[in-house]
């Protein structure tokens, strides 16, 4: 058949700002904002003005009420009659770029879903439990939790937002049939939302955008959306993955809409959508028991609990059943305990059908990938598969002459032993022996992935040293290549020039550059070498006055740069153990900045400042005044600076090749590596 254009009821508009306006089976006071994906699509894509489709093909119909995107696409029990579809479960993802509202959406999902008891004291950002989150306002570990919504139970995963903690998306996108993308008002699709839309897209599920933060006053719906379509256009997303259905919506305020100027007194729209717009799971009911260990969890009663959605059959308390890895390597456990997420707790349940979310207790050593499948028919699924990591750093036990003053496990066997572990819930980390038996490598998606791991293990006690971040490279037809990453910064009109001056010195190319309205920032984006990246941020934010944004993800692996300088300044070095003194301090703060004050334990080869000229420089912060018998009538005032006070992300962006961070419980310090023979001034 063949369809005209100019009947379609938004012909009259700009291709981007084409709205449907199809009332999708709701009142016809509120009306849907769709985009009509074929017909944009031809335009985006500068097609005639015709769309021609086979009858049998045609995948949307001309009638009144446009279905959600992905329900048709995913009806496939023709080809497999086997499957059915439940339809009293929906499996959704929350997945945006970092700071974009997850977390706060989530709670206010819910608050009204009455989660909680209506007097129940309930902090912000519920879904944040772990306290390195709370500190640092992100979500590091995705977390389970479940609401009901007129019969039907919705399983809510909630998601990292950095681009580092990319492999805990990939892992949890296998869970579920549907996503919500969530993004915000005025900065639009980000480089960790192309991140996670891709993997979705790849995935099949179907999507939801959420544009939040709508009550913002510079919020700019249209744009927003008009570039998330251009996104999904670019990711090659079907006809029916761009047909997505568009919400509105206030996490902090906890209402939602069908358009931005007619939001609902609560997020019952969301809810709707959901239930609607996202396909339930299709299962193998009467099928051979199979379900992929998707993530783990620890219990000191329990033990190791593998969490992951049900394929097929029906999982039971007291089971036996086979723990696959692949198709030869399989081995017997029994199912000791079974829980299913209800609200926000785990509840123990005798029985899980197939097309829920579940965790199983019971199998000691299951690792993340594993299949637990039917004692006698069962096969394996197929594994996880996560991207390969770009960075590394060395760890390595403490040799300093402060060693053990803090630490509760401070040898090379706690070290090894712990990193090892590490990688039994972390799949996208790699450990690997180093040069000597004390020493390892560990390799991760970014430096912040590293530096969340070396944060963890000081508050578990451990104590010991890391070195520089370093970038993993490639050789293809004996030609180097190394990581490049999309870097996309935000900053005052006014800042631009030193930040382009910055980014041209680390081999950065500007892709794109666009005013971002009415709040005078300008958003620019640059593709820039991994290693270019590594101390950028102290930089960017000298030069901006604290004011620039930077977001960062990787994008493909490219020839080499060339050298890349990180650093102008050198380091002031302690060359003598002891106390450090006002005395010596007044006189070494003339060098460059310091990281200490009076009265700190300091050791030879300690870094205790930032020298003010290139090179490194000893000096002696322990010297104390010469007493004399001769007696003065006046003490001369010592006035010193402020140290400056460096985090851990800080102290690793520092250092360079031939220096070390000390990490132990109760303190960070910088020193020079003493297998680095180099020359001080």
């Amino acid at each position: 058949m063949e369809m005209a254009i100019g009947s379609h009821p938004t012909s009259k508009l700009t291709p981007k700002t084409a709205l449907s306006l199809s009332s999708r089976n709701l009142e016809p006071t509120k009306a849907n904002s769709i985009y009509s994906a074929s017909w944009m699509k031809r335009q985006f894509l500068g097609n005639s003005l015709s769309i021609k489709t086979k009858a049998k093909n045609s995948r949307i119909p001309l009638r009144n009420t446009v279905k959600c995107s992905v329900s048709q696409a995913t009806d496939t029990t023709t080809e497999k009659k086997q499957l059915i579809r439940r339809n009293d479960v929906r499996n959704i993802a929350i997945v945006a770029h970092v700071d974009h509202g997850k977390t706060t959406l989530v709670d206010a999902m819910l608050r009204q879903a009455k989660v909680f008891r209506d007097n129940q004291f309930v902090q912000e950002r519920i879904m944040d439990s772990n306290d390195l989150e709370r500190e640092r306002g992100i979500t590091i570990l995705s977390k389970n939790t479940s609401i009901t919504y007129n019969d039907t139970k919705i399983n809510i995963i909630d998601t990292p937002g950095h681009s580092d903690f990319g492999g805990e998306v990939e892992r949890i996108l296998n869970m579920v049939e549907g996503v919500l993308l969530v993004v915000d008002s005025v900065e639009g699709p980000m480089p960790q939302t192309r991140f996670v839309l891709k993997k979705a897209l790849e995935f099949g599920h179907a999507v939801v955008v959420v544009v939040n933060k709508i009550d913002r006053p510079s919020a700019r719906p249209d744009y927003v959306i008009n570039s998330t379509f251009e996104l999904f256009i670019e990711l090659n997303a079907s006809d029916e993955q761009c047909d997505f259905q568009v919400i509105y919506a206030s996490g902090l305020k906890g209402k939602a809409g069908l358009s931005p100027e007619n939001l609902a007194e609560d997020l019952g729209p969301l809810f709707e959508t959901i239930v609607r717009c996202i396909p339930g799971p299709q299962i193998d009911k009467d099928g051979a028991l199979q379900m992929l260990a998707t993530n783990i969890e620890y219990d000191e009663h329990k033990g190791r609990i593998a969490i992951g959605r049900l394929h097929a059959g029906v999982l039971r308390k007291g089971m036996d059943v086979r723990v696959c890895s692949s198709e030869d390597e399989c081995r017997f456990a029994r199912v000791s305990e079974l829980f299913v997420y209800e609200k926000f707790f785990r509840v123990p349940v005798e029985t899980v059908e197939a097309g829920d979310i579940c965790a199983v207790c019971g199998i000691d050593n299951i690792q993340i990938g594993e299949t637990i499948a039917d004692k006698v028919s069962g096969k394996p699924l197929p594994s996880i598969k996560v991207e390969e990591p770009t960075v590394r750093m060395a760890f390595s036990i403490n040799t300093s002459p402060f060693v053990g003053r803090e630490g509760k496990y401070v040898t090379g066997r706690n070290l090894r032993d712990r990193l090892f572990r590490e990688l039994e819930r972390n799949l996208a980390m790699k450990v690997e022996d180093g040069e000597t038996s004390d020493t390892f490598i560990v390799s991760g998606r970014g430096t912040l992935h590293i530096t969340i791991l070396i944060e963890n293990m000081r508050r578990e006690g451990y104590e010991f040293m890391v070195g520089p971040p370093k970038v993993i490279n490639k050789k293809v037809d004996d030609k180097l290549l190394e990581p490049y990453e999309i870097a996309i910064v935000e900053v005052p009109e006014e800042y631009v020039g030193p930040v382009v001056e910055l980014l041209g010195r680390r081999r950065g190319h500007m892709v794109d550059m666009q005013g971002t309205g009415s709040e005078g920032t300008t958003l620019m984006k640059y593709k820039i070498p991994t290693r270019g990246l590594l101390g950028l941020r102290n930089s960017i934010l000298t030069v901006s006055r604290g004011t620039a944004v930077l977001n960062t993800i990787f994008d493909e692996y490219g020839p080499w740069a060339g050298d890349i300088n990180t650093r102008d300044q050198g380091s002031l070095v302690a060359f003598e153990d002891g106390t450090s003194t006002s005395y010596a301090l007044a006189s070494s703060q003339d060098r460059g900045q310091m990281f200490i004050g009076p009265g700190v334990d300091v050791y030879k080869g300690q870094i205790v400042g930032i020298h003010q000229r290139p090179g490194d420089l000893s000096l002696n912060v322990c010297k104390k005044k010469a007493a004399t018998n001769i007696r003065s009538n006046k003490e001369q005032t010592v006035v010193l600076d402020t140290p400056l006070e460096f985090s851990l992300d800080d102290c690793i962006e520092y250092i360079q090749e031939d220096e070390l961070v000390e990490v132990t419980p109760s303190s960070i310090r910088m020193c020079k590596n003493p297998k680095f023979v180099k020359k001080s001034r």
